[in-house]
């Protein structure tokens, strides 16, 4: 996601020796360097030196100790924090970066490698506007952000958008399994279960979002889609989405406590 982040903010015309990133392995460092022009640096703190914004994208259960080995850095210079790291609640963020240190929570899913990322945003209420802003404008490198009120709605955006591309991916693969079963070739089957999916999205994105009028567009009265539709809604369709997205919900608050 670090990466993901990097490469968004290069397209939107950030030059690349604005950005520092920290990087331990060497592999990794030579490569960020040659591939995307930035500073890459083995030292956490060298490469945060002078910063006004710091993105914490390291695995969740790295956090602490990252921040930890920064934080007299961090309550020095008051950076403003974005974390990417899952499932990490910003009273630990806040414990390890030091007081006054504004922290704001993001979680950007997948398909903000290829900039076209959704993303919910979390901050407490004492930080301020111009972090928010800013924070904003950062993440919207690598696609759409949507703030929420309070940090446990982080968890349905897990759910949601975090894990949706699983979902939807999912859905495409048994479409073509079972046109495949039904006489289409595998690889046919596959070709236009994964455009179909690609037209859909781009067909949702593009007007008004109003998915329920868009289903509607699609489904005449007594026609091939509405026979379709009516054997999801006799599958409980609707309460199989509505329990796997409950579990994914619990199941980002479970691994949340693990962080705290």
């Amino acid at each position: 996601m670090g990466r993901a982040l990097i490469g968004g903010l290069l397209r939107s015309g950030r030059r690349p020796e604005q950005l520092s990133v920290g990087e331990a392995a060497p592999m990794a460092r030579a490569r960020l360097s040659r591939e995307l022009g930035v500073t890459a640096l083995a030292d956490n703190r060298e490469a945060i030196a002078g910063a006004a914004v710091v993105v914490l994208a390291v695995k969740p259960q790295e956090a602490g100790a990252v921040l930890s080995s920064l934080a007299a850095q961090l309550a020095a210079e008051r950076p403003l924090v974005i974390s990417v790291a899952a499932g990490v609640r910003t009273p630990a963020l806040e414990s390890w970066c030091g007081a006054g240190v504004p922290v704001v929570r993001a979680m950007p899913n997948r398909p903000a490698l290829i900039g076209a990322g959704a993303t919910g945003l979390y901050a407490p209420p004492a930080v301020g506007a111009a972090a928010r802003t800013t924070a904003e404008q950062i993440l919207r490198a690598v696609g759409e952000v949507a703030w929420v009120s309070s940090e446990e709605a982080l968890d349905v955006v897990t759910a949601l958008s975090g894990s949706g591309p699983a979902y939807f991916f999912l859905l495409a693969e048994l479409m073509a399994e079972a046109a495949e079963q039904l006489g289409l070739a595998g690889e046919t089957a596959r070709d236009l279960a994964a455009a179909t999916l690609y037209g859909a999205g781009l067909l949702a994105q593009s007007g008004d979002r109003d998915l329920a009028r868009l289903r509607a567009e699609v489904t005449s009265p007594g026609g091939t889609t509405a026979a379709a539709l009516a054997a999801f809604e006799a599958a409980k369709l609707r309460e199989t989405v509505r329990a796997a997205l409950a579990a994914a919900a619990q199941r980002s608050r479970e691994l949340a406590a693990d962080y705290r």
